[in-house]
């Protein structure tokens, strides 16, 4: 794949490990080495407080809670952020229905297409 996320920061909120291994392997592809992860809502927020963004990426349930608490810290930032979930958009509460939804199980490709769509327009990619 090419490098497009190249010295990029990302936020991966994610509290099944498999999957998340699986994020970061596309995201090392990518050219990502500065992967964030969190598995609860409270540790993505610490991680949004403390560090700077350029996109993230959140599982809509973490073990029984919704990462919307976490999803309105980035908003707040302006952090630009997909929702990831195995139960489809229209299960998105109403506050984030202008988000981007990838739906569990999903293709690298798709995973990568959308996140370098997030990044803000004006931005370069390194590609190659």
């Amino acid at each position: 794949m090419d490098k497009v996320l190249a010295g990029r920061q990302i936020l991966v909120v994610e509290d099944e490990m498999m999957v998340l291994w699986n994020i970061e392997a596309v995201l090392a592809d990518l050219g990502c080495r500065d992967v964030a992860v969190a598995a609860t809502c409270e540790q993505a927020i610490a991680l949004i407080r403390d560090r700077r963004f350029d996109v993230a990426m959140l599982d809509v349930n973490l073990g029984g809670e919704t990462s919307y608490a976490a999803a309105d810290v980035l908003a707040c930032n302006g952090v630009p952020f997909l929702f990831s979930t195995g139960y489809g958009a229209h299960g998105i509460d109403v506050r984030f229905v202008d988000r981007p939804v990838i739906g569990k199980p999903y293709r690298d490709a798709d995973l990568a297409a959308m996140l370098v769509a997030l990044l803000p327009s004006g931005t370069e990619v390194q590609v190659g």
